[in-house]
């Protein structure tokens, strides 16, 4: 008896075309955020499509060039500050830069992605980690320990990253590099590399 009367209910509810405004609703607040969401960010272009599941921290130090294009969970993290450390972030993206679905990039140094850059999905960017590898380090709890940074992390323009791949402090990555899936990048390559591994390696030049 209940779920008819449920099923009625949901049934007046369609023909009244609630579920329509509810949608339209929910459509103009998130426009309504994303447009106050790039409001915030230090320099913005032209043609710039963020997805609805987006998580950007500090966007006044992230600038984005023009036709930015990004799909699900895309996680953008500028910290300026870590319990009582202060840091000056900057993050710069290039234009025709697209990005596939989970990709985070952290920064308390600098990173900056060049121009048609090519990005699969599950992608790790950063230019810190939780702490050194040392004896005094390792007596505090991971989250306690201090953020270093090892240097900046340079993509130069047409870039090709694979799926899973992790980019790690103080690495340049040379224009029209190739990355295999799933590598982890630990050191600087040279223009028109193809790189693969764990550690990623150049396996070949083009």
């Amino acid at each position: 008896m209940l779920n008819k009367i449920i099923n009625k209910i949901v049934k007046i509810l369609i023909n009244n075309g609630l579920y329509k405004i509810i949608n339209l609703i929910s459509f103009h607040y998130e426009v309504k955020r994303k447009s106050l969401l790039l409001d915030k960010f230090k320099n913005i272009g032209y043609g710039v499509v963020l997805p609805n599941t987006t998580n950007i921290i500090n966007p006044q130090y992230i600038n984005i060039g023009n036709n930015f294009f990004a799909l699900g969970n895309l996680r953008i993290e500028a910290w300026d500050s870590y319990y009582e450390q202060i840091f000056s972030p900057e993050i710069i993206i290039g234009n025709d830069v697209i990005l596939n679905t989970d990709i985070h990039i952290g920064c308390i140094n600098r990173v900056v992605i060049g121009n048609n850059v090519l990005m699969a999905s599950r992608i790790y960017i950063s230019d810190h980690s939780h702490g050194e590898i040392t004896i005094n380090a390792l007596n505090l709890s991971p989250a306690k320990r201090p953020l270093v940074s090892k240097g900046p992390v340079i993509i130069e323009d047409n870039v090709w990253i694979g799926e899973g791949v992790s980019i790690l402090p103080g690495v340049t990555i040379g224009r029209n590099s190739i990355i295999g899936t799933n590598s982890v990048v630990t050191k600087s390559f040279p223009e028109n590399s193809v790189i693969a591994g764990v550690p990623a390696k150049i396996i070949k030049k083009l």
